[in-house]
């Protein structure tokens, strides 16, 4: 039986196509351009200025990079991230750059993300606060307290008149009325010592709030755990936003953004007003970066 032979530009050409018929869904998942064959042309490559590409990842690091995997996860970013338009970007002169003024659709996309985190926040912290009969005990155990001072310190005047007149009997007797008022306002302090540690609906664990990711950290935890927090990923990932907000607040102050013919809305176009520094400093009082507390830096 005779073979037949075939040349090898027709193996080529037959092995280009699939042998059968494929379904829509088939050349989705196996890829247009993987069943084209090698004369087919690629899909053209956007251009820098293309609305549709991600200007936070050219300039930095897009948002929706830096929480995966977390709570906070974004998910995928709907605009393009394309390594060559970024590679582009770095290359560019500062003229260039300024040009663009891509800058500031960068600190725009961050403001939008620091801003939901400081209402998370707020909202963390309201959680916290005393319940209003925890604030009728205080106001009530703090005027006591303030009554009882002026008590003892008008006793102690008292007793210095009454030794100077040479009443010595009345002198004692008001001096011991003075220890029980000392003791009475000692207690009233210890009162309102234990309401204050133990007051809001989960005092007994003194929680707080984390001033730049907004996660509940207890005092009562060990190193080790709040190590584990303040080097977690959605913690950095909040304190480099915030940093780099902050200080592109300060590269771009004077400078006003380029006029664009692109549609305002998330993340396209501009408008003036979102630039004015209205909010995302590192730790959200502008120290630091390890915010516990909401005032302080330091770890308390």
């Amino acid at each position: 039986m005779a073979h037949r032979t075939f040349s090898r530009k027709t193996i080529l050409r037959r092995s280009a196509s699939p042998p059968w018929p494929l379904s829509k869904e088939s050349c989705w998942l196996m890829g247009e351009q993987l069943l084209a064959g090698p004369g087919a042309s690629r899909a053209p490559q956007l251009s820098i200025t293309d609305p549709k590409v991600c200007r936070s990842y050219l300039v930095g690091t897009c948002p929706h990079d830096l929480f995966t995997n977390t709570k906070q996860d974004l998910g995928l970013c709907p605009k393009t991230h394309s390594e060559a338009l970024k590679s582009e970007y770095e290359n560019a002169d500062d003229q260039q750059k300024r040009k663009w003024g891509f800058e500031f659709d960068y600190m725009r996309d961050m403001q939008k993300y620091i801003d939901d985190c400081n209402r998370r926040i707020d909202s963390a912290q309201r959680r916290l606060e005393k319940t209003p009969d925890e604030i009728r005990q205080t106001n009530a155990l703090l005027k006591q307290i303030g009554e009882l001072s002026r008590n003892i310190e008008d006793g102690l005047i008292e007793i210095q008149i009454l030794g100077e007149l040479g009443s010595v009997n009345t002198a004692v007797t008001e001096y011991f009325r003075i220890r029980q008022q000392k003791q009475l306002k000692e207690d009233r302090e210890r009162e309102l010592k234990a309401l204050s540690d133990t007051s809001g609906p989960s005092g007994h664990q003194k929680l707080q709030v984390c001033d730049v990711c907004g996660a509940y950290l207890s005092r009562l935890d060990n190193d080790r755990r709040l190590a584990d927090h303040f080097f977690g990923k959605m913690h950095l990932g909040y304190a480099q936003m915030r940093k780099t907000y902050q200080q592109l607040q300060k590269d771009l102050q004077g400078r006003q953004p380029p006029i664009r013919d692109e549609p305002s809305g998330p993340r396209g176009g501009y408008d003036d007003r979102d630039y004015g520094g209205r909010s995302g400093g590192y730790g959200r009082r502008g120290g630091g970066g390890g915010g516990f507390g909401r005032r302080g830096g330091g770890r308390w």
